[in-house]
């Protein structure tokens, strides 16, 4: 355990600012589930946050180099676990993806996958003898990716799957890429397209057909995207109020609790809200940046990294499908859409950062 000289040494802007995302995230769940089935979610979503801090503290006073140690069986582990879900585990929309647990709840393993890929990927990386990665590296790295990314895909969950190729991918351009090496991925990537065209469900095509024209299909796969810039349009420059957002309240934007929280959010808060929203995830990418260059070792570096690599990438899908820039996966933003095991594995992630600062402390 970490024993730190003050509890000033632990990164109070990163936890503020997480709680003031979480916060507004409570209030648009509140505003968008008012008078439906899903109307205790709100109070559940604090449930989640209090869990999410209690848990991000306990993370934050274990020695990361000791998570590192553990990885690869906590990586086992965790195939161990998505394997399970596909032979047991919960089915929803035509998704098998949750574990069942006491009390009705139920917890996504696949979240909680993308904690120990980042302690993959850096303990990884970090022992690499190189300054660079060679081509073998990359090999090996892409190997312990794949193999979670294809169970993954079986629930199936495209969304989640590709959240941890970013997480290889965002290590390997920390670690320093070579450009040759970067040009041989991209063919591969070309070549690979096809093969993986015909893995995806139908539906799945569908969104990426709708994505280059909604329009196609209105009533279909377009609905979604058609709906949510409908409702960002509509809020103009101050929004039109809590639980006054006329897309949100009359239920034409689907799910608007969870994948597309924000489209709500933008109704009712206009952009001045989307711009303080936005704002607040910057200051929050930027803390966790800081305490990556004043991470003590390579390791601690690719971890804070990783972790914000991540939460980038959640947020630029979330927001581009939001607005028709990006293919709708069900990718959720961080912090705000309701889900229990979103929110515990961002609040470890950043206890993961936390725990990384806490190192320059220790006596």
């Amino acid at each position: 355990m970490i024993n730190y000289r003050s509890s000033r040494d632990l990164d109070w802007p990163l936890l503020v600012l997480a709680l003031a995302i979480s916060g507004l995230g409570i209030l648009q769940i509140y505003s968008a589930t008012a008078g439906t089935i899903w109307g205790d979610t709100w109070w559940k979503q604090m449930l989640f946050v209090v869990a999410g801090l209690a848990a991000m503290h306990v993370i934050a006073r274990i020695d990361y180099h000791r998570l590192l140690e553990a990885a690869p069986a906590l990586y086992l582990g965790g195939l161990a676990l998505l394997l399970a879900v596909l032979l047991f585990g919960r089915q929803v929309f035509g998704s098998q993806r949750w574990i069942p647990l006491p009390g009705g709840f139920t917890f996504q393993i696949s979240e909680f996958v993308k904690l120990i890929l980042i302690l993959l990927a850096a303990r990884y990386l970090s022992e690499l003898r190189g300054d660079r990665p060679t081509l073998r590296d990359l090999w090996k790295l892409g190997a312990l990716v794949a193999l979670p990314m294809a169970l993954v895909m079986k629930q199936p969950d495209l969304g989640t799957s590709l959240t941890y190729a970013a997480i290889g991918g965002a290590g390997v351009f920390f670690a320093g890429l070579r450009w040759q090496h970067a040009v041989a991925l991209a063919l591969l990537f070309v070549l690979v397209l096809p093969v993986g065209w015909t893995l995806l469900k139908d539906y799945q095509k569908a969104r990426l057909i709708s994505f280059l024209n909604p329009g196609s299909d209105p009533l279909g796969s377009g609905y979604q995207v058609i709906q949510s810039k409908i409702a960002v349009g509509s809020g103009g420059m101050w929004g039109k109020g809590v639980a006054r957002g006329s897309q949100t309240q009359l239920r034409f934007l689907p799910v608007a609790h969870t994948d597309f929280i924000f489209s709500a959010f933008a109704e009712e808060h206009g952009f001045v809200g989307v711009a303080v929203v936005l704002t607040l995830y910057f200051l929050l990418l930027m803390q966790i940046v800081q305490n990556a260059q004043s991470a003590p070792d390579r390791a601690g570096m690719y971890v804070c990294m990783g972790v914000g690599a991540l939460l980038l990438f959640h947020l630029l899908v979330n927001v581009g499908m939001l607005v028709g820039r990006m293919i709708v996966t069900g990718v959720p933003l961080p912090l705000m859409s309701y889900g229990g095991s979103s929110v515990l594995t961002v609040f470890m992630m950043l206890g993961l950062v936390n725990n990384v600062r806490l190192q320059r402390f220790v006596n």
